[in-house]
């Protein structure tokens, strides 16, 4: 059986990973029988969103790995145990931990740098040519690690574009059910809640995103 790792960064939208784009990424793994790991950096995260106000909760402290169990109903595992030798495919759902906590790109913009242990995982990943899907922010990341030339998109804000393509990337310009390939890097990427008004219009460019990735699995 394939079996992929998941890439998650906390849990929602607004400081971890974005609780309906990793569900819905599970869920069309499930439905086309392919196994997966969930994987999360055992570290702090960069700051506690209150979700129900959108504020900053200045004295609160969370675990991107602990916030990130509650997406995977504790099956999940620590980023720097990740190898690359052991899947053959992986996926990053977005939110802002994508640019929070797996990178600085929320802070630092065209100037971020990634988290040095899903460096190490991808880079692995990108030197055995096996295909990685990118939702959301998350394709940010996609020059960091593919460089110069590499596509990328993140739907159409110009903003976080120009962003990218000042990084090196390529940026396309992405319906939300639709999805963007870099068929020489292995990358596939879709905007989700970047244009996402809602989780079906999430899920569309989710499950388009998810069988292109497992038909590049060779």
């Amino acid at each position: 059986m394939k079996k992929v790792a998941v890439i998650l960064s906390g849990c929602g939208v607004f400081d971890g990973a974005e609780i309906h784009e990793s569900v819905l990424t599970l869920l069309a793994l499930e439905q086309h029988a392919i196994e997966y790991q969930c994987f999360a950096p055992n570290i702090e995260q960069l700051h506690v969103i209150n979700h129900l106000t959108g504020e900053v909760s200045a004295q609160e402290r969370r675990n991107v790995l602990v916030e990130a169990a509650r997406i995977a109903r504790g099956n999940i595992a620590d980023l720097a145990q990740a190898r690359a030798d052991d899947f053959d495919a992986a996926f990053l759902p977005g939110g802002f931990g994508a640019a929070k906590n797996l990178s600085n790109f929320a802070i630092k913009g065209a100037d971020c740098s990634v988290n040095s242990e899903l460096k190490q995982f991808l880079s692995a990943m990108a030197k055995a040519q096996k295909p990685v899907g990118f939702i959301c922010i998350a394709p940010a990341i996609i020059p960091l690690i593919y460089g110069k030339g590499s596509i990328a998109t993140i739907g159409n804000d110009a903003d976080t574009a120009s962003a990218i393509q000042a990084m090196g990337a390529v940026h396309s310009n992405c319906p939300v059910d639709d999805i963007v390939i870099d068929s020489q890097n292995q990358v596939v990427s879709t905007p989700a809640y970047m244009l996402a008004g809602n989780i079906s219009e999430a899920a569309s460019g989710i499950n388009k995103l998810v069988a292109q990735v497992i038909s590049m699995i060779k």
